[in-house]
């Protein structure tokens, strides 16, 4: 049985400038992010960033690793984030969208879901009423519309396969081999993105014995399989400041400096001297 445990500088150099990345979570919950951190610290650039967004695209658009950004949301997911004072868009992010630093490719959060499972199931597109009415076919032109082949003719858009040379998740738990368990609230779309990829890489706050892995777990929790995984790199706490629960929460002082770091280059430095102290 293949032992595949990797180390993040490993899973880095299985990586190439210009490739289009996956990466799991959702916001600020469950980020791979000392993978993240390894790309940062790479000569890695020009990447496709394909992501449910927090910190891990906006910490990579600000290291200056990212060409295109294929999202649903970026969102700082702060609490509170409802209140009029508080931002509802990802300062990093932000800033380097309106400068014009990254090209941007918007979606629906159902049309990153149905990108995903097209590119899953190898098909093209995904037919869809997800984003009918909206702004999305002004805005993003790789959206096309089709007509239903039935006798009603509706109108649909087509959400193209959102196909993926890498996928980089977090899970609780993993083999050796690959399988991984989830023991928190969601699941969120991680095994899609290993199943839209050439390649999969799964960090993990633990690398545990198969049977350990059925144990801790319900069978439900089991989302990963180890056919769509390349590299399992155990990487306790991998997931901060983002949350990993039942592991941990959010690192909230962490977190406030990543978004301070927003403001000016000398907070930017101060954020990534604190993250690498981690």
């Amino acid at each position: 049985m293949a032992d595949k445990r990797m180390t993040p500088q490993e899973v880095v150099g299985r990586l190439e400038s210009g490739m289009t990345i996956g990466i799991g979570g959702w916001g600020s919950r469950r980020k791979p992010m000392a993978l993240v951190k390894a790309i940062v610290q790479s000569d890695l650039r020009d990447l496709t960033v394909v992501t449910f967004g927090g910190p891990d695209l906006g910490i990579l658009c600000t290291a200056g690793k990212v060409k295109r950004a294929v999202y649903a949301f970026v969102a700082p997911d702060v609490a509170g984030a409802t209140n009029k004072n508080s931002p509802v868009l990802e300062g990093h992010f932000r800033k380097a969208r309106q400068s014009g630093a990254i090209e941007d490719e918007p979606y629906d959060e159902g049309m990153v879901l149905l990108g995903l499972q097209a590119a899953a199931w190898r098909v093209p597109f995904l037919p869809t009423r997800v984003g009918l009415g909206s702004d999305l076919l002004r805005d993003n032109p790789r959206l096309k519309t089709v007509t239903s082949p039935f006798d009603d003719g509706e109108e649909l858009i087509a959400m193209p396969a959102l196909e993926l040379d890498a996928a980089l998740v977090h899970m609780n738990r993993a083999d050796e081999r690959g399988n991984a368990v989830y023991l928190g609230p969601d699941p969120y779309f991680d095994d899609l993105m290993l199943a839209a990829a050439k390649v999969g890489f799964v960090s993990t706050e633990r690398i545990v014995d198969t049977a350990e892995l059925l144990k801790e777990a319900p069978p439900q929790a089991l989302r990963i399989n180890r056919a769509f995984v390349t590299g399992v790199v155990e990487t306790p706490g991998g997931a901060a400041p983002t949350s990993c629960e039942p592991d941990y929460e959010r690192d909230e002082d962490l977190h406030a400096k990543y978004m301070a770091a927003a403001k000016s280059d000398e907070a930017w430095d101060e954020f990534l001297a604190a993250w690498e102290a981690k």
